[in-house]
This record gives C-alpha cells, sequence and structure tokens, in this order.
C-alpha cells in the first residue's frame, strides 16, 4: 500500500466505518432486536468518540519502540497438542518455566480453563523445535511480525505515526514492516520463533473447557532476552528526536539463563539509556506476563521509576499491585473482572507508585543526588470487556476520552481481525451499570449507548471507562494488548 492511500485511510477509515453502520441500521430488518440497535448506537457513539480527534498529516507524531521482535507462529492450541499426542492431565499446575511435555500440560490446563493469557519460556529447545516441525505442518497455521515492540511499532505506524523500532531481525522480517518504520539493530540470519497456542471460547481439551478466548505462548530465545539493539537504538534516538518512547519485551528476560549479574548489568544500561532522554519526552512501559519475583523487583528499580506511562492487562495489574503491597507474584487472577476490581487496583498502582516516587525524590534532594525519575501520569489498564484509563490532571497526556473509544475499537478490529466493526460479530458483557469503586455506597455510573465512554475526575486525575465490543468470531487474540496500548498511545502524544 503506498503512502497516500494509508494517510487517505486514516483521515478517513473511521467517517467511513460510521457511514456504513449507518447504512447496515437504515437497511435491517424490523424484527431486528433491541440487542442488535443497542450495539449499534455503541459503534456508533465509540467511533465518533474516536474521529473527534484527528491525526496531523503535516507532521507524523514520532516514537521510539524497543526492543526485540519475533516470528509468530500462530496455531490452534488443541489441535498442536493432539498432533505430537500430548494427553490432558489431570493436574493443572502453575510452573515458572517449561522443561518437559508433562509440565506443558499441566501449565497449558492451568491457564486454558479459566481463559488467561500466559507465556512461558521453554529451556528444552529439543521439545521447543519439535513443537515448531509439527505446527509447521498444521493446518491453518499462520506466521506473522511479533513480539511487543514490532507489533507496537505497526500499529503506530499503521495509525499515522514515524517510528523508530530497536531490534535485531533477518532481512526478510524488515522487508514486511512499514515504510514508516526505520530499524536500529543487529542483522540476524535466524530470527527467533514464539509458538502463539489461541484458542476460542468454548473449546475443549479432555475435559477441560475454556471460559473465553486467549492464547499460551512458548518461546525459547536466542536473541531478545540481551536487549542487543539497545547500543545501536540509543544512538538513532538522540538525532530521532521521538515524541514518545515505549519500552517492551523484557519479559523474555523472565526465567531465561543468564549469568551471574548479567540482567542487572542490561537493565542498568537500560535505565541508563531512559533518565538520559528529554524529559519533556513521554515514557510508557508495557508490561507483560512476568512470574519470576526478581525480575519484577528489577522492573520496580530500573524501569518503573522512569517511565510515566504504564499499559497492562488484568493479569498483569493485580500482579504489579501484589508486588508492590510487598506480596509474592499472583500468576492467575480472574480473568473478567469487575470494573470497580479494576479500578481499585488501579488507584492503588497510582497512588503507590507515585508514592515512592516522592519518596526518592525526598530522599535524592537530601543526598544531594541527580537521578532523574518520574511520576506515573497515566495508566492504561485492557481488558476483555472494558478500558480504564487513569490520566493526572495537567499532564502531557491528552484526549483522554477518545484515547479511551480509540483502545476499545481496536480490541475488536485486532481480535476480529478487519478495520470494519461488523455488530454481527460482537456483543457487550460490561455490564449495564457499574460501580466505580468496591468501596460501599460509592456511585454507579449506568453504560449510556449513546455515550459509552464514562470520564469524570477524582482527586489529582481523570478516570475513562469505555466498553469493549467484544468480537465473537475470533481471528487472533495474540498482540491484541500490544496493539490496543499503541491505538490508545497514538492519540495521546
Amino acid at each position: 500500500m503506498d503512502g497516500g492511500v494509508r494517510v487517505s485511510w486514516m483521515k478517513y477509515g473511521p467517517l467511513l466505518s460510521l457511514f456504513v453502520v449507518l447504512l447496515a441500521i437504515w437497511f435491517r430488518s424490523p424484527q431486528t432486536g433491541d440487542l442488535d440497535d443497542r450495539l449499534d448506537t455503541v459503534l456508533s457513539s465509540l467511533l465518533r468518540a474516536e474521529s473527534k480527534v484527528g491525526m496531523n498529516d503535516v507532521a507524523r507524531p514520532k516514537v521510539a519502540v524497543g526492543f526485540g521482535g519475533c516470528v509468530d507462529l500462530i496455531v490452534d492450541g488443541v489441535s498442536l497438542l493432539n498432533k505430537i499426542s500430548l494427553p490432558p492431565t489431570d493436574q493443572p499446575l502453575h510452573h515458572d518455566y517449561i522443561e518437559n511435555s508433562e509440565q506443558l500440560a499441566e501449565s497449558f490446563a492451568y491457564f486454558f480453563a479459566p481463559g488467561a493469557a500466559a507465556e512461558r519460556f521453554m529451556l528444552n529447545d529439543t521439545l521447543f523445535n519439535e513443537l515448531v516441525e509439527a505446527s509447521r505442518d498444521l493446518p491453518g497455521n499462520r506466521w506473522s511480525v511479533g513480539g511487543n515492540a514490532p507489533v507496537m511499532a505497526g500499529r503506530m505506524a499503521t495509525e499515522g505515526c514515524d517510528v523508530l523500532l530497536g531490534g535485531s531481525f533477518s532481512p526478510d522480517f524488515t522487508d514486511v514492516l512499514s515504510q514508516h518504520i526505520t530499524v536500529a539493530g543487529n542483522i540476524v540470519e535466524e530470527p527467533d520463533i514464539h509458538l502463539i497456542l489461541e484458542y476460542p471460547s468454548g473449546a475443549s481439551w479432555g475435559h477441560y473447557t475454556s471460559r473465553r478466548a486467549n492464547r499460551y505462548i512458548i518461546h525459547s530465545d536466542d536473541h531478545n532476552p540481551y536487549l542487543a539493539s539497545m547500543e545501536e537504538f540509543a544512538e538513532k534516538l538522540q538525532d530521532f528526536e521521538p515524541d514518545l518512547l515505549v519500552v517492551g519485551g523484557l519479559q523474555m528476560m523472565d526465567n531465561f539463563p543468564f549469568q551471574s549479574g548479567e540482567r542487572d548489568a542490561l537493565l542498568s544500561r537500560l535505565a541508563d539509556l531512559l533518565s538520559s532522554s528529554s524529559p519533556q519526552i513521554g515514557i510508557h512501559f508495557e508490561m507483560a506476563s512476568f512470574v519470576e519475583e526478581s525480575i519484577m523487583e528489577d522492573l520496580l528499580h530500573y524501569v518503573i521509576p522512569h517511565a510515566d506511562s504504564l499499559g497492562m492487562n488484568e493479569q498483569e495489574l493485580p500482579n504489579l499491585l501484589s508486588l508492590l503491597k510487598g506480596s509474592n507474584i499472583t500468576v492467575l487472577s480472574d480473568p473478567n473482572p469487575r470494573v470497580a476490581t479494576v479500578l481499585d487496583q488501579m488507584r492503588e498502582v497510582y497512588r503507590i507508585i507515585n508514592q515512592r516516587y516522592k519518596d526518592a525524590s525526598a530522599e535524592n534532594d537530601m543526598n544531594g543526588a541527580n537521578t532523574k525519575i518520574k511520576p506515573l501520569t497515566r495508566l492504561h489498564v485492557h481488558t476483555l470487556a472494558f478500558q480504564a484509563m487513569i490520566v493526572t490532571h495537567g499532564s502531557q497526556w491528552k484526549n483522554t476520552m477518545s484515547a479511551t473509544a480509540k483502545a476499545s475499537l481496536t480490541a475488536n478490529r485486532h481480535v476480529c481481525g478487519s478495520n470494519d466493526i461488523d455488530p454481527s460479530k460482537a456483543r457487550l458483557i460490561m455490564d449495564d451499570s457499574f460501580s466505580v469503586s468496591r468501596r460501599e455506597g460509592s456511585q454507579r455510573i449506568p453504560l449510556q449507548e449513546t455515550r459509552p465512554v464514562s470520564c469524570w475526575d477524582e482527586e489529582d486525575y481523570e478516570i475513562c471507562v469505555a466498553p469493549v465490543l467484544v468480537c465473537t468470531e475470533v481471528y487472533q487474540t495474540a498482540g491484541g494488548g500490544d496493539n490496543i496500548s499503541a491505538a490508545g498511545l497514538v492519540l495521546q502524544i
């Protein structure tokens, strides 16, 4: 697709989608139920909210995104396990990493039944290669650009940004990237492969049935854990002069067999890179599926103090909160949490991180130190049913209502695999009204079809919540969080 066509779509795409929705309403049979009318109204209202903010075609926002990347091999998870004759286990168990097929069966079952997203490092290269070879011959398999950084970069380029991407890729990999993406990193002959075991809602594996569509990811990376592109990325960053710096893909370090002190040294270099960037540049850190407690503590020390924006899903939010409160990591949380629960957790994360910032700033002042850290001014949580954002008043992040709507619409677009949203392939699972907190006597906010994004002020921040039109004919769940977070950020730069 040439640049002119891309700009044209970005400029007029939301309006075209809105026209298609209105046309569908006009020609629909009068027998269609109230539920369809409600979905149509919510969709057209979300599209209007999204289109209130347009991208600047003259000066494209500049975003730098690191680190790493891979080739995703996407398969039906149950079909793959059946093909390798891996029987369902009677004992679903959590494993920090996978060493053999028995652990794979136990770990997959643990997350498959509740329909929770998971990602695990496989120490057994032989087993991993066998799984890849079996996947190559599986009907319906797909190859795609993968990894947090390339996926977020791709979405941001599609949405109208110029992107600097830090990663070590093969020539074939870089050839399929957008013309608006510049790569900073080494050339590798064989890219890392991630196996994406997708499954739909209601899928069966033995006596297990999945409660929702999701994915189980297996990787055995050679390049990504070492952040090999960081040096070249840092060099190009100065001339690129980004409006936003995004960091993701650090879960590749989780349970990786580093030499003693190796991971600390890498994250310390990353902290130096983040702290040396201009204070005017927003820094966003995209969380992921972390299970090793020590790396989570490293992130709290090296990365999160330098980020003024965080993005995560409903599993990663309670995981981070648990660690911030001094407890153990929570491996599995409710995959369909209530709005009030998520908002309370978001408030706590926001409060604790900003209290840590105030304490560290006071200590720096007392000791005469010049350590550059940032307060948290933006928090985005994406769940199956809704999107929620907290944005500090007076911060650099703008257009929160439109950004929340765009994140919601992107969830459907990505999972359904289509830019045009079809209400007949969607449903609302968010409640008709929600409480803003689990505290007794808290306000309830009704879902208004004509104004589905609810925003209100609290303390020093604004909260916005938007329902998701949940895709019922799933094309792909992997990469959903990265696409959603990236799309939400684009309108807030």
